[in-house]
């Protein structure tokens, strides 16, 4: 890549403006997406309350963004296309930002690139226009508009061609311009926005959002539930804290409603939209134990600050933003959402009865397919077979009630020969005391796994298995908490040889790391000791834990990793512990198991964020047999 000749010196010169535009445009304009965020954070700035965003071709032949904000004067058109000029900071404090823009180097560098006009009306002002194309301005000149501002940009990138053979499908850019707005959206339940497809002449409303009122809660409720849907609005979690001059605030969904990747994952930072890997880490570990690594909780949380505390100017996007306190907001979020997450006890979300009731629903016609494992064991066929086997006369037919009742005490011996379903009498006893509960009384077990409840307006079905080995693991994980992490300590401590940076970062951590049982020393030169390892985690590749430990602190900025490995050493402890599948249990049995799960927090999900019951409710099941 060195181009240097040591026949010729290069000479330093000074760039146009053109030039110096269109680098400029190279790091704020990657795509039509970049040049609407811009636009539409202008009209926030100026303090619109509707904002209509209409493209043609995925943004890349039209733009037009269109605003009821203040608007500008004639004579500040011209300086509107200036570099770095602009009417949201005086330059005397840049860390004191407030707005969303403040470089000033949006509007020159889209006139760069592309056909700018602007069209803009000032309370009692005359509308006024002007135009930019490739960096060449032309006069100020009048038109007729009512208020607010209109801004125009068409051909994007026609001045710098090369762009445009980078630019992904129409489909794509309007997919990533779709993403932009919504965030926006988030960021201002108060503003009103239209996203409009004006391509091949047609108009084609692709997103809408209306302002929503109310105090912070209920317009936050509003606006995501148009932007993220109800569901996640249903089953989201409000979260409100405070520590230390941050403030957390927005909606966390619960662990039974996550997703397959982190596009439900939305942060913002003094209401700017971010995507920053420490709140992304803090994020992460907050869910860590009630989500498997594969899955991604649903979020939209907003940290708010005295700006002199976050600098929002270390990336071109400002899509990064850097804490001066980084370890406080971490714990802020950390702990903020395993409260909430703790005060929702055994709450599952309503979408796995949605899941449910679907696929009671009948299917389109054919015969279905039958996998490997759906295919019953031939016990189960046979326990099938003869318990719908017609009577032979040496068994005449009796009525229910003058069959012989079993004891409901003999244990389960009785079940020796039956078949995997079952029905615990109804107990005398003033109706509905059991039923008022969250899980109800149980009244069944079937397949002797899953226990059916009977609530005051509905039914529950837990998995007994799943249910019980999370019930175990939080007993583990309270008495660990209480007792410490018992360390082992190596008999000739294992030295590890490090860079200097790696060093710098494990010794920073290493009380941390110490708690969870990993204490570790410096040891001379770049090298560190390891002196004590997790005693459950039993022999350790000591090298690879702490290649791993720093991996994750340079992808998040911290590592739980330690702690992950220990609570999974939990949580196969507790799944060996627990009831096993095939395990009759009598109605007491599992009456206790369904007021265990009511008093113990995260009940409602397993240790791998599945469900551990589903609650159907009267009306729906009522509904399956067309009864309403």
């Amino acid at each position: 890549m060195n181009t240097f000749s040591p026949n010729m010196r290069p000479i330093i010169r000074q760039l146009d403006d053109s030039a110096i535009n269109r680098i400029a445009a190279g790091e704020v304009v990657e795509r039509p997406a970049s040049a609407v965020k811009e636009l539409v954070e202008n009209a926030i700035d100026a303090g619109a309350r509707r904002v209509t965003i209409e493209l043609a071709d995925g943004g890349k032949t039209l733009i037009r963004v269109t605003d009821d904000g203040c608007g500008m004067s004639a004579d500040e058109l011209p300086l509107a296309l200036s570099r770095h000029a602009t009417s949201k900071i005086d330059g005397s404090d840049l860390l004191n930002i407030h707005s969303f823009g403040f470089r000033g180097e949006a509007l020159p560098s889209l006139g760069a690139v592309g056909r700018l006009t602007i069209q803009s009306r000032a309370s009692g002002e005359e509308a006024a226009e002007i135009a930019v194309a490739g960096g060449q301005m032309a006069a100020v000149k009048p038109c007729a508009l009512n208020g607010g501002t209109v801004v125009t940009l068409r051909d994007l990138f026609y001045a710098t061609p090369a762009r445009l053979k980078f630019l992904r499908s129409d489909r794509a850019e309007m997919q990533a311009i779709s993403e932009v707005i919504k965030r926006l959206a988030m960021a201002e339940p108060s503003v009103g926005f239209t996203l409009r497809d004006v391509s091949e002449g047609k108009d084609r409303t692709t997103f809408r959002a209306d302002p929503c009122s109310g105090d912070l809660f209920d317009a936050l409720r509003g606006r995501l539930a148009q932007v993220m849907g109800a569901e996640f609005t249903d089953n989201a979690l409000n979260i409100d804290a405070e520590r230390e001059g941050f403030r957390l605030t927005g909606l966390a969904a619960l662990p039974t409603y996550s997703r397959g990747s982190s596009v439900a994952q939305h942060l913002f930072v003094n209401g700017r939209p971010v995507q920053d890997r420490l709140l992304l880490g803090a994020l992460r570990g907050a869910y860590a134990d009630y989500l498997s690594r594969e899955r991604h909780p649903a979020v939209a949380l907003f940290v708010d600050c005295d700006p002199h505390k976050v600098d929002v100017n270390v990336h071109p996007a400002k899509s990064e933003v850097r804490f001066r306190e980084p370890g406080l907001v971490r714990g802020l979020i950390v702990s903020a959402l395993r409260h909430a997450l703790a005060e929702a006890g055994h709450r599952a979300s309503t979408t796995v009865a949605g899941a449910t009731l679907g696929a009671m629903r009948p299917e389109p016609s054919g015969p279905p397919r039958v996998y490997q494992m759906d295919r019953p064991s031939q016990g189960a066929l046979s326990s099938a077979y003869r318990a719908q086997a017609p009577m032979t006369p040496a068994e005449p037919y009796q009525p229910f009630e003058a069959q012989a009742p079993r004891p409901a005490e003999a244990g389960f011996a009785e079940f020796a020969g039956s078949f995997s379903g079952r029905v615990d009498p109804v107990e005398d006893g003033p109706k509905g005391a059991d039923e008022a509960l969250p899980l109800g009384a149980a009244r069944g077990q079937v397949h002797e796994n899953y226990i059916i409840a009977q609530t005051g307006d509905g039914i529950v079905i837990v998995d007994q298995h799943a249910a019980h080995e999370r019930l175990v693991y939080e007993k583990l994980k309270h008495q660990m908490a209480e007792r410490g992490v018992a360390a082992q300590a190596l008999l000739i401590p294992e030295i590890v040889e490090l860079s200097a940076d790696d060093l710098s970062r494990l010794l920073s951590i290493a009380d941390d790391l110490s708690r969870m049982g990993l204490t570790i020393e410096a040891f001379g030169g770049s090298a560190v000791a390891v002196r004590e390892t997790p005693a459950i985690l039993g022999e350790v590749n000591a090298k690879a834990l702490l290649t791993d430990i720093l991996d994750e602190i340079a992808d998040f900025g911290s590592s739980q990793l330690v702690q992950e490995k220990i609570e999974a050493i939990l949580s196969r402890v507790a799944c060996h512990g627990s009831i096993r599948s095939g395990r009759r249990m009598r109605a007491e049995e599992m009456n206790a198991l369904l007021r265990e799960m009511e008093a113990t927090p995260h009940s409602g999900q397993c240790n791998h964020g599945r469900p551990t019951y589903v609650e159907l409710k009267l009306s729906d099941i009522e509904r399956l047999f067309g009864r309403t």
